[in-house]
């Protein structure tokens, strides 16, 4: 079909000119920008387009307003408030406008967005596009969809790093992975950001998300968002019946009320009373919806059931900080690690047995208070070994478990 017939009577509204300044200005008013706006920035420059991945409440839109606020040449929608007839129809008279970069928040509110998004990539070579939806499980399944079209680009909560730059303005350079290893550059680096490893706890109670900045009580905040995952994108976007969401919610429940080494598929269908492969469903969309992690296990003849952990802080919605700290632990290590973009593996003693938590790119780790010892290696031979403590501890194998988040 010719380019000039379709959707050719769409028009751009005053009112969508209006409110596309207004996000503009909307940009200004956040002048510090998360660490991987240098990377949104880059790719938005890219032919194929741009899906920025994440979480509800990790600044998706604001990363959008602040990219808008920095080019002359862009045009911002929000798809939730308006409701043009055709994306492809819009794109067009931008296009003949001379608008380069096209920025579109909470696509997911316009039905088969992806069909218009490969109209727009096919005929409009001359436009960029940069795209989000509060619906993290909606954007994993487009950007599989649309493939060759579209760059996914993560955008996490904070790391604790990062945490500490919006918290207190201190720009802490990173933690190098090679210095980790080397105790001497461990106590220098630890001289430098003493002072850091006290907010850690603060950071764990719900503070690692911008939307939680200034605020005095961000895990209601965290209880509004699990329920609109539950009720609205396990339903809407998953197409789960409302018999099922219940049950994806009682996982949940589960699962933050449990030790965190009890947590496998198995163990959770026989606990709660569904089948393994539902267990296997609902996971996988909240670990899609940024809700909890899964870690595979590590070594030989063992069953490749993964361990599920919950991404900090929303074990803290089932259980007292201080009911849960063990666990709490593990979610931080866990999803620090996962950053890495490296290979962790969790460890799975012989018949039971007792064995150290994590295998992190090679290195045997452990995670817990300043009483765990050597004696939590027992039987496991690796080139190194290192135990995250909380309160920290450096020595020959000791390091703060903070230093995870700054890796």
């Amino acid at each position: 079909m010719p380019v000039h017939n379709i959707a050719s009577n769409a028009q751009i509204t005053s009112e969508m000119e209006e409110l596309s300044v207004r996000a503009r200005e909307e940009g200004k008013r956040y002048p510090k920008k998360r660490f991987v706006y240098s990377q949104v920035a880059k790719y938005s420059q890219e032919r194929v387009f741009l899906a920025l991945i994440g979480p509800r409440g990790a600044g998706k839109s604001v990363l959008l307003r602040q990219l808008h606020q920095e080019s002359s040449e862009s045009f911002y929608i929000s798809l939730d408030s308006q409701k043009p007839s055709s994306l492809f129809g819009i794109a067009k008279e931008l296009s003949n406008k001379n608008t380069r970069l096209l920025l579109l928040d909470e696509i997911h509110a316009f039905p088969d967005y992806g069909v218009e998004l490969k109209k727009i990539y096919d005929f409009l070579p001359d436009l960029r596009v940069v795209f989000t939806s509060s619906s993290a499980i909606s954007m994993h399944d487009a950007t599989y969809d649309l493939s060759r079209r579209v760059r996914p680009l993560p955008v996490r909560p904070f790391s604790f790093r990062e945490f500490l730059f919006f918290e207190r303005s201190q720009e802490i350079p990173s933690l190098a992975w090679d210095a980790l290893l080397d105790a001497d550059r461990c106590r220098a680096y630890y001289g430098k950001v003493l002072e850091a490893e006290s907010l850690l706890e603060l950071y764990l109670m719900g503070r690692n998300y911008p939307f939680t900045i200034g605020q005095s009580d961000p895990l209601r905040l965290f209880e509004g968002m699990l329920k609109t995952v539950m009720e609205k994108d396990l339903v809407l976007t998953s197409k789960l019946t409302l018999a099922e969401s219940y049950e994806a919610n009682k996982m949940m429940a589960f699962i933050g009320r449990s030790p965190a080494e009890d947590i496998s598929y198995t163990n959770i269908a026989k606990n709660i009373g569904i089948s393994p492969h539902k267990v296997q469903k609902y996971v996988s969309l909240l670990e899609k919806a940024g809700l909890l992690n899964v870690v595979l296990p590590k070594g030989t003849n063992l069953s490749r059931e993964p361990k599920i952990l919950m991404t900090p802080p929303y074990r803290l919605l089932y259980k007292p900080y201080e009911d849960c700290i063990g666990a709490l632990r593990e979610d931080f290590f866990v999803d620090a690690s996962l950053r890495l973009g490296t290979e962790l593996g969790y460890l799975k003693g012989v018949r039971g047995d007792k064995a150290p938590d994590y295998v992190l790119n090679g290195i045997v780790c452990e995670i817990g208070g300043t009483s765990k010892g050597r004696r939590q290696f027992k039987g496991f031979t690796a080139k190194r070994k290192l135990i995250f403590t909380q309160p920290g501890t450096l020595d020959d194998i000791r390091r703060p478990l903070f230093f995870a988040g700054m890796l």
